[in-house]
């Protein structure tokens, strides 16, 4: 029997549940179709809104802190294992390994402390505060059918006393629903109209101390990290003055290329060298020099009387290289070609070979068309000032030997292809100023062990 009176008391619950979302279901869409009017509270509609963003903000705000608190976790796991490669690679025998070892306990230490004093002190705050949302929604959510609930019997209250045939024993139940609907609709209406606001405000307080106390957490962790890394430094320092012999060298890139200065000295002696069958020319009877007479030829001959035949007639300064006679213009390679073929057949007395040279034309004393002088402090084709950072000893004739704080003139190779990956050409700037040759002072150095300075 009492199985069947629980059994009933849940069939009528369940009916009773039934009917009402019936009820509201209706009630809802005679309120879209306008034919049943609705409670509208827009203060409070506005509160629901803050309500929605608030609750919002604080699940980002919580996503985030988690997320922050798996990057310090991460960070610690990393931070441990260098200190753990530290204490693998620091031998016995050198000094400071206790200190070291102490250091990287107080390391692991300290992450494990911030790490925890995190959880405690922002993100179960931050739990704490978010759990008190899913309560608030699921009483607004109820507050909205209890409203419903208000409407409809608000409305069937109305039809019954409006009615043509009245019923008073059914106007009477009617007026009793509407009356216990009103008072369970006022009684959540009013607790949420006072807690609502009181949540939204809450919210300043509680970001100002959720990130001051993150701020202040990350703060204190990082003196104390700093005095422990200082203490590293220390016993670091203590090492290398102890092994500062044998401290890491830094290493020039190896050259691949064949020595540019042995090229250049193999490639002179070539030029250099007579062809095999031939002698030396003798010098002539009256004591000239051997081989074929040169003449210059300027575009600024001595005046001379335009009369004289064969004499040359200047040309405009704009056409360099061409010469004229008795009023016939021949370019300079015609006049070239025309010697070489003259020497070529022995004709030595009859055609001279002729060497053009081009002056630029002068306007009382100023040359025109000349280009800026160049600075004569610095090596032709000057690019750059570099300054040595270490020393290099010079492994090679055509290699530049350099002390820590030597300036060297860098200038370009006179074969592109002759540079190495990693190497310049240059010239010390004390060797310049003392000899001013190129020749006698240039040399290739890595570029690794210099920085640029100008």
């Amino acid at each position: 029997m009492a199985e069947l009176g629980s059994k009933g008391v849940t069939a009528g619950k369940i009916a009773s549940n039934v009917q009402k979302k019936l009820t509201r279901a209706q009630e809802k869409v005679l309120q879209k179709l306008g034919k049943a009017d609705e409670t509208k509270d827009e203060q409070f509609e506005q509160c629901v809104q803050n309500f929605n963003k608030q609750l919002t903000e604080g699940t980002r705000l919580q996503k985030d802190l988690r997320t922050y608190l798996a990057s310090v976790k991460a960070m610690h796991e990393a931070s441990k294992k260098l200190t753990e490669c530290l204490q693998e690679v620091y031998e016995p025998d050198w000094p400071g390994r206790e200190e070291t070892n102490k250091i990287a306990e107080n390391n692991d230490l300290l992450w494990m402390d911030y790490h925890q004093k995190l959880v405690d002190q922002a993100l179960l705050t931050m739990d704490t505060y978010l759990g008190q949302f899913p309560d608030i929604k699921s009483r607004i959510a109820k507050r909205g059918r209890k409203l419903v609930d208000y409407d409809s019997a608000r409305h069937h209250y109305e039809s019954l006393q409006t009615a043509k045939k009245k019923d008073e024993a059914k106007i009477a139940k009617a007026e009793e629903e509407l009356i216990k609907a009103q008072k369970v609709f006022e009684e959540m209406n009013v607790d949420l109209q006072e807690e609502l606001p009181s949540l939204w405000n809450s919210r300043v307080g509680f970001y100002v101390n959720t990130f001051q106390s993150i701020a202040g957490l990350e703060e204190n962790f990082h003196k104390e990290m700093s005095k422990l890394n200082q203490n590293l430094n220390d016993v670091l320092v203590s090492l290398e003055k102890q092994h500062g012999s044998n401290t890491f060298t830094v290493k020039a890139q190896p050259r691949k290329k064949t020595k540019l200065f042995s090229r250049l000295r193999r490639k002179k002696n070539s030029d250099n060298a007579p062809t095999k069958g031939n002698k030396s020319p003798s010098p002539p009877p009256d004591g000239s020099p051997a081989g074929t007479p040169e003449i210059k030829v300027n575009h600024e001959p001595e005046p001379a009387s335009l009369d004289t035949p064969g004499a040359a007639i200047p040309k405009s300064p704009s056409q360099p290289g061409d010469v004229t006679e008795a009023g016939a213009t021949k370019p300079a390679a015609v006049a070239e070609g025309a010697s070489e073929t003259a020497a070529s057949d022995g004709a030595s007395s009859s055609l001279p070979a002729v060497v053009v040279e081009t002056f630029p034309a002068t306007v009382n004393g100023t040359v025109e068309g000349s280009a800026p002088s160049k600075r004569s402090d610095l090596p032709p084709g000057f690019l750059f000032k570099v300054q040595a950072q270490h020393d290099y000893t010079a492994t090679d004739s055509d290699e530049l030997q350099l002390k820590a704080g030597d300036v060297v003139l860098v200038i370009p190779f006179e074969n592109p292809e002759e540079q190495d990956e990693g190497w310049l050409m240059g010239v010390k700037e004390s060797d310049w100023h003392q000899h001013k040759e190129l020749e006698k002072c240039r040399g290739v150095f890595p570029e690794n062990f210099t920085e640029k300075v100008q």
